[in-house]
């Protein structure tokens, strides 16, 4: 009898061993993570500006590596790429790449065409031109005003790439040093601008003086790839209309007294401006005027 007593509680415990770690397994199994949701792939369509088959690129968080997906697909040197535009083949600097691209946007990438040199007399302090580069170390020209020294040269045009500067080769550097340099020119004397356009089709149109051909917004979705120089790219809403006004008064201003223009110095310098004002109020609601 005893020994019975010490066989059925013998049961019981391995019983209630089991019990209990079916128990522990249950609950860790609760407690696991869900498993991640598999990262979006973001595949965009490009094209050589003049002229190629249709190719595909994805997995790029800044303008250098996009350029170097692009020169993948095509065989060429990343360095061939002077500037990409957006939605169309065309030299239209207001359908520029930046740093944001619409995930419904086709990518147009613009290679290096014929060299040039041009003579330049500086008879006036301004010059009549604005630059922009494409983050990857090509400044070259976005605009040129009317009736301005540039527009008096008709060899220089819209979109060509400024190698050098009376021999001085100037890849690589950013935009608003290229407008200074420009800018100390002495003025009533020659210089030489050595300037690369990009190739064209046989049926493109004749060089513009503005870039402002095109009206419509970049991409047609409502969100846009922001790429970066470091740390990778994100997927954001598209600005509100009212931002993307803002931001052009911004760049406006850049334009009118350091002769460049540069979307994403814009949008810098308005989130700094809007930054300050957010502060201000705050400081009229804790000390109010009388």
């Amino acid at each position: 009898m005893p020994l019975g007593l010490r066989r059925k509680k013998k049961f019981n415990t391995k019983e209630t061993s089991r019990l209990v770690e079916g128990e522990h397994t249950d609950a860790a199994v609760r407690s696991l993570p869900s498993p991640p949701a598999p990262a979006r792939r973001l595949v965009f369509h490009t094209q050589l500006a003049h002229g190629s088959a249709t190719g595909r690129v994805e997995n790029f968080s800044s303008i250098q590596e996009l350029y170097a997906k692009i020169a993948g697909v095509f065989e060429i040197p990343p360095s061939e790429i002077l500037y990409c535009t957006l939605n169309t083949p065309k030299v239209d600097m207001g359908k520029l790449l930046g740093a944001q691209i619409g995930l419904e946007d086709f990518i147009f990438a613009h290679i290096k065409g014929i060299k040039k040199e041009v003579n330049v007399y500086k008879s006036e302090d301004s010059l009549g031109l604005t630059i922009t580069d494409n983050g990857a170390g090509y400044a070259f020209i976005k605009r040129i005003k009317d009736d301005s020294i540039i527009d008096s040269v008709k060899t220089i045009c819209v979109g060509d790439h400024i190698e050098a500067i009376n021999g001085e080769n100037i890849v690589g550097w950013r935009h608003f040093d290229v407008a200074k340099k420009l800018k100390e020119l002495k003025k009533e004397e020659l210089f030489t601008l050595t300037l690369i356009e990009p190739k064209k089709a046989f049926d493109m149109e004749p060089r513009s003086k503005a870039g402002k051909s095109s009206t419509g917004k970049i991409g047609t979705g409502r969100e846009t790839l922001r790429l970066r120089s470091k740390g990778p790219a994100t997927v954001e809403e598209v600005p509100s209309e009212a931002k993307e006004k803002a931001i052009g008064k911004v760049d406006d201003l850049l334009e009118l007294y350091m002769g460049i223009r540069d979307t994403d110095l814009g949008s810098f310098v308005h989130g700094i401006l809007q930054a300050r004002i957010l502060e201000w109020v705050a400081m009229l609601e804790i000390f109010p005027t009388q």
